[in-house]
């Protein structure tokens, strides 16, 4: 068990006054069997009321708007959250129980394509060959494996409206382009999955009180008979290292802040991520 503090702290800066803005925050930590949450707080400057809801997939969301003129907007999320390691489902799905019309229709909108996941059929095939010699479970971390293989994690090559297939014709790509390349691969051999957004602690033997500049992090949940999280930009199994936030049928229904506003001129965006282990 680790107690991990994140900041992740967002700033815009407008070209000219901007005089409303709707925003949602998808940027607080879930409690379930793996994580606790001990504290969340987000805060913003210039400071608004906000109403906090749980969207359909289960993330929390804080929604605030703005109806001052502003020329810069900084959004602030502090969580303590207790992290474990992931467990496995007790019960091991086989490729008949995939097949059952009862589970394709219970999980139907996270074994379609979206626009970040497109069907392939050159993905189909490479599915069709890892279902042939694994069972369910197995094939979920062969597909990762593939996908492991088949990317090279290069920051900066892609951009948050790239699919799965953008990555793989370039060979190349972030988190978010490994976890939907796997759920490219994973949906076309009839295994549930979704996209999983949160951060990840780089260091195993991360020193007690240390601060370290850390990042977003994405990976993937598989349904096998139970859901259970794996990493294939890591190519490894989710551990106490990993703080999950939204979940989704991919990156667009976890975007960690988006919003809408009234006024000209681009937007300088810069984000900051700070993790400690606190125990």
């Amino acid at each position: 068990m680790w107690r991990l503090r994140v900041v992740h702290s967002t700033g815009y800066a407008y070209k000219s006054p901007v005089t409303a803005s709707f925003n949602e925050a998808r940027l607080t930590p879930r409690s379930d069997s793996r994580q606790n949450v001990i504290l969340n707080r987000i805060e913003t400057v210039p400071a608004t009321r906000s109403y906090r809801y749980v969207d359909y997939w289960g993330t929390a969301v804080t929604a605030f708007d703005l109806h001052a003129p502003h020329t810069e907007l900084e959004v602030t999320s502090s969580s303590v959250v207790e992290t474990d390691r992931g467990e496995m489902p007790e019960h091991k799905a086989t490729w008949d129980d995939l097949r059952a019309e009862a589970v394709i229709d219970r999980f139907d909108e996270v074994l379609t394509g979206t626009r970040y996941t497109p069907d392939s059929r050159g993905i189909r095939r490479v599915g069709e060959r890892i279902a042939k010699e694994n069972d369910p479970q197995e094939a979920v971390t062969a597909a990762a494996n593939w996908v492991h293989s088949e990317l090279e994690y290069v920051p900066g090559t892609t951009g948050v409206h790239s699919s799965g297939l953008d990555a793989h014709r370039e060979g190349k790509g972030v988190c978010q382009d490994f976890a939907h390349l796997t759920l490219i691969l994973l949906r076309s051999m009839g295994i549930p999955s979704r996209y999983v957004s949160g951060y990840l602690h780089p260091n195993r033997k991360a020193v007690i009180g240390d601060t370290i500049d850390g990042q977003s992090h994405a990976w993937v949940q598989a349904w096998t008979g139970g859901w259970w999280n794996f990493d294939p930009t890591n190519d490894a199994d989710i551990n106490e290292q990993y703080i999950s936030v939204g979940v989704g049928r991919d990156y667009s229904d976890v975007t960690p802040l988006k919003g809408i506003y009234s006024g000209e001129g681009s937007t300088d965006l810069d984000v900051v991520v700070e993790i400690t282990r606190l125990a």
